[in-house]
């Protein structure tokens, strides 16, 4: 049996993010991932961190996105590790009239409200990245977005956490949990017991199975997201590109239903929008990816029609694509909540159970701030106000 005061379940940034703020605390911490760090969506997702600055009134979007951009930024400047971090800047498509009025609309609301973008012409967009396409209406800039390798990232914080006296613990799968009379959980993995006075879920999609082990429904749902490479080139892409397709189409209808959640490229097997992201990497890779459709745990395999139409779309905004033929591809699985937000903090039900989960496709972005909260919320026993919009109680029930 392995005595711990915290046990935290799930490897992936939220997971390490919550343990190395913990052992920033100088508490003792236990963090078990049933494959390697970063195995699951935080580390085959794009690396981009989509920032547009605090706003006026922070809200919980702008505390995870730009309290995670000076995570970032400290792993990389103060902690000497190596994540590719690099405020890059980022550009947003604009493909027709109607998405341009849209977006020109939107621009000018989030500025007054204290949010850092502009509105370019695309001869401006050419100006700082040469290889758009000459013909779209216009492009929206972001100088805050970066771009950070996913997987040295998650690794990054792991390895702090490791190095300030947490346990980070891979290969252990849990395959039970019990909540005992004295206050105590255990859990059973293929390689033993442990046991701790508090437990974090933070287990990305698969956070419900965990919580049916305890008698619980997480309404966390598995979306599938893909992404494909080029092979490596010189730099040609110098900012995080995507496109507002998606944006605008979600903006008329999110698909907010009580079958699935909102924000999907798919209802079911019929596809409803595009949606694109991607970058080069420091190796030289142009990787791009979008695609966001509930499959079930079983199908986590790329899918080459929806590969295709994602290449379909990164070319009508960089041309220069057409001729580049796909090297490699992948797919991971996201969790997103039924209502779009995050689930972060107590789960009511139990003492000292709590859960980090429901970042949605951006849980790379926002998951290095999600875990510090977390921690904060953990160690002092007051929730930070800004988690009242991830309150778990507002979606967390027992199975009947």
């Amino acid at each position: 049996m392995n005595d711990t005061d915290i046990l935290i379940i799930g490897g992936g940034i939220a997971g390490v993010s919550t343990a190395y703020h913990l052992s920033q605390y100088g508490r003792d911490v236990t963090l078990l991932e049933r494959g390697n760090v970063a195995s699951e969506a935080s580390g085959v997702n794009a690396g981009n961190i989509g920032a547009i600055g605090w706003g006026n009134v922070p809200n919980l979007n702008s505390h995870l996105t730009m309290g995670s951009l000076e995570i970032f930024k400290r792993i990389q400047l103060d902690m000497g590790y190596d994540i590719e971090y690099r405020q890059c800047g980022g550009l947003q498509a604009l493909q027709t009239g109607e998405q341009y009025q849209y977006t020109r609309d939107r621009v000018v609301e989030l500025k007054s409200q204290g949010y850092t973008l502009e509105l370019l012409t695309t001869r401006e967009a050419q100006s700082i990245e040469p290889e758009v396409n000459p013909v779209l209406p216009g492009f929206v800039y972001m100088p805050l977005r970066s771009q950070s390798d996913p997987t040295k990232a998650t690794q990054a914080l792991a390895d702090a956490a490791a190095a300030s006296g947490a346990q980070i613990k891979t290969g252990y799968k849990v395959t039970a949990l019990f909540y005992e009379n004295e206050g105590v959980y255990r859990a059973e993995t293929d390689k033993g017991e442990f046991r701790a006075r508090s437990l974090v879920i933070a287990a990305g999609a698969w956070c419900d199975q965990l919580g049916q082990m305890l008698g619980l429904r997480i309404p966390i749902v598995p979306v599938k997201g893909q992404m494909w490479a080029t092979e490596s080139l010189p730099p040609r892409v110098f900012h995080t590109i995507s496109s507002a397709e998606s944006e605008y189409l979600w903006h008329i209808d999110p698909g907010i239903d009580s079958e699935g959640p909102p924000w999907l490229t798919h209802r079911g097997h019929h596809r409803i929008t595009r949606h694109l992201y991607g970058r080069q990497t420091r190796e030289g890779e142009i990787i791009f990816g979008g695609d966001r459709q509930v499959v079930g745990y079983d199908d986590s395999d790329p899918d080459s029609l929806g590969i295709e139409i994602n290449q379909v779309h990164a070319t009508e905004v960089l041309p220069m694509l057409s001729s580049l033929p796909i090297k490699r591809a992948w797919a991971g699985l996201m969790p997103f909540s039924l209502d779009g937000y995050p689930v972060i903090g107590a789960i009511p039900q139990f003492d000292n159970l709590y859960i980090v989960s429901g970042l949605c496709s951006s849980g790379f972005g926002r998951g290095p701030m999600a875990g510090k909260l977390l921690a904060e919320y953990l160690h002092t026993g007051s929730r930070p106000l800004v988690l009242a919009e991830a309150e778990p109680s507002r979606c967390i029930m027992p199975i009947d």
